[in-house]
């Protein structure tokens, strides 16, 4: 189960970057999402899928990192 088209689909709704252009690898910031724009995605995430993202991971900078996460966080959630 991974998050990552979810997010792909949602950063597009949100901001307009076509997913085509998202590489899950880099850096949300080269795309332009600030921090203040990344805690707005954050919010955005919890009210999709109805989860807490839990705020100790400060470092997450990539799409694919923080697929990894929402996936650990709705797993640990349906457990």
């Amino acid at each position: 189960m991974s998050s990552l088209k979810e997010l792909q689909d949602l950063i597009q709704e949100k901001y307009g970057i076509p997913a085509s252009e998202l590489d899950p690898q880099a850096s949300m910031r080269e795309k332009g999402l600030d921090s203040l724009a990344l805690a707005e995605f954050i919010f955005e995430i919890e009210d999709k899928f109805g989860i807490e993202v839990p705020d100790d991971n400060p470092n997450i900078d990539t799409l694919a990192e923080l697929a990894v996460l929402v996936d650990k966080v709705r797993a640990a959630k349906v457990a």
